[in-house]
């Protein structure tokens, strides 16, 4: 009998949404979250180091922290309420 793995192997852990450029106090937990791996860019962008290279994160995307300790960007496909 086979049985359903109970969960995939995914390289997942914790996600913060890049915030909007006028929300201060997400801002001071994404740069605290972040530390040496992250910094600002114009438009309220963010440049992270990855496992690839340097990625960008605008407004409303997501910055994942996987198991590993790597750093991840996610697209998303709406644009956060200005």
């Amino acid at each position: 009998m086979r049985y359903a793995r109970s969960s995939p192997d995914f390289d997942h852990g914790a996600a913060l949404r890049v915030p909007p450029p006028h929300d201060a106090k997400s801002w001071s937990k994404l740069w605290m979250w972040l530390g040496d791996e992250g910094c600002a860019l114009e438009g309220g962008a963010v440049q992270v180091s990855t496992p690839e290279g340097a990625a960008v994160a605008k407004p409303g995307d997501w910055i994942v922290l996987s198991w590993s300790g790597s750093f991840y960007v996610a697209r998303s496909n709406q644009m956060l309420d200005a």
